[in-house]
C-alpha cells in the first residue's frame, strides 16, 4: 500500500502541535510544530530517538546542556533522559523512535 500525506506541511504554527505520522510495534514518527517562543514541555522518551529539524531553529535541553539545532540538522538522544525543546523561530521537526 502507498500513502501520500500533507500532514507535515498542514500542521499550523500555533503554540505546540503534535501529530503521529506512523505508529507500529517497532517504529513511531511524530511531526511537531512549535510557534516561535513556544516550548515542548519537559518529558522522557520511552526509546532512543532521533530529531530532524525540517524548518526553523530550536534549542534542545538535555542533561544540563543546550543544543542549538537548525533546519536540516539531525540530533540523536537516549531514552529515559529528561529533555525539553524551545523554538527560537517558527519550527517543525520530526521525532523518530
Amino acid at each position: 500500500m502507498y500513502l501520500v500525506s500533507d500532514k507535515i506541511i498542514s500542521l499550523n504554527y500555533n503554540g505546540l502541535q503534535t501529530q503521529k505520522l506512523v505508529k507500529t510495534d517497532k517504529l513511531e514518527i511524530l511531526s511537531i510544530s512549535l510557534e516561535k517562543d513556544a516550548t515542548f514541555p519537559e518529558h522522557k522518551s520511552p526509546k532512543d530517538a532521533q530529531l530532524i529539524v525540517l524548518e526553523g531553529a530550536v534549542e534542545f535541553y538535555i542533561g544540563q546542556r543546550v543544543y542549538h539545532l537548525k533546519k536540516h540538522q539531525h540530533f540523536s538522544f537516549p531514552k529515559d533522559k529528561l529533555h525539553w525543546v524551545k523554538a527560537n523561530e517558527n519550527s517543525k521537526f520530526l521525532i523518530i523512535r
